[in-house]
């Protein structure tokens, strides 16, 4: 089994600081692209940011230049610090990442998706 497990996240004040990380373990064979999604009440959820195992990053247009994603392949974990932070942000982020799991049947990429974790932003 795979497991993502966040931390971070919390309360802060408009333009503050804010840094998620989010770590895979169990039967992992490989990693391929890491992410965050985000999802407000009442919203879809949508991409925040992701990463390939190379490096390769894109981002929502409305985080670019205030967010960076990055991650840590020998310790399979994707972090995200976010600045400049605004009411708008207020969200449960969650973690996703596309897993060659191999304790499963057939032996392929799964996606595998994090508990969530509350983005309080006040104004």
């Amino acid at each position: 089994q795979v497991q993502l497990v966040e931390s971070g996240g919390g309360l802060v004040q408009a333009g503050g600081s804010l840094s998620l990380s989010c770590a895979a373990s169990g039967s992992i064979f490989s990693i391929n692209t890491m992410g965050w999604y985000r999802q407000a009440p009442g919203k879809q959820r949508e991409l925040v940011a992701r990463i390939t195992s190379g490096g390769t990053t894109n981002y929502a247009v409305s985080v670019k230049d205030r967010f960076t994603i990055s991650r840590d392949n020998a310790k399979n974990t994707v972090y995200l610090q976010m600045n400049s932070l605004k009411p708008e942000d207020n969200a449960v982020y969650y973690c996703n990442a596309d897993i060659r799991d191999y304790s499963r049947t057939p032996f392929l990429t799964y996606d595998y998706w994090g508990q969530g974790t509350q983005v309080t932003v006040s104004s």
